[in-house]
């Protein structure tokens, strides 16, 4: 003989079931996600947004240059070559070319910052050279961009050792 229990499988009248209400909360797990995703994304590619001429810079103690305009860029590689942004060009045509680069900011060419980005192996006179070209130019705000030295505190104690004393 079988009792019909509480659990059993009969059907109960006036049981309903349950009405599912929409959900108003915003899940923000995925777009927390989207966003991660999206500051690797950018984290991995501005970096390589730089001037691609690839160049050795000198190391020193200097810090950086804070600027509001947006600068020109010159490189020089190890073996002397000019470049403009990424496209090189001959020392005659510098000055025009920086004119050209500068013409489609606000400020006039000549107020505008130049950064000179030379390899720290290029020769000397080409660095000279170029800078010289540009003062007479009109640049007045020229900026030799170097790397700072991680341990510039231990170089300049070795320089300072390495000095010869008067006496």
């Amino acid at each position: 003989m079988a009792l019909g229990g509480a659990g059993g499988g009969g059907h109960v009248r006036g049981r309903r079931r349950a009405r599912r209400r929409p959900l108003s909360e915003i899940n923000v797990t995925p777009l927390v996600d989207v966003m991660l995703v999206l500051l690797i994304i950018f984290m991995i590619s501005a970096p390589l947004l730089t001037v691609g001429v690839p160049v050795e810079l000198p190391k020193t103690e200097a810090s950086a240059v804070e600027t509001n305009n947006e600068p020109l860029s010159v490189s020089i590689d190890r073996d002397g070559r000019i470049f403009v942004g990424e496209g090189e060009v001959a020392y005659e045509q510098l000055l025009q070319r920086l004119g050209g680069e500068a013409a489609d900011g606000s400020a006039p060419a000549t107020e505008r910052p130049v950064f000179v980005r030379a390899d720290g192996r290029a020769p000397y006179q080409a660095v000279a050279r170029v800078m010289a070209r540009l003062s007479a130019g009109g640049f007045t705000k020229l900026n030799l961009i170097t790397d700072t030295a991680p341990d510039a505190a231990r170089m300049a104690a070795v320089a300072a050792a390495e000095a010869p004393t008067g006496g």
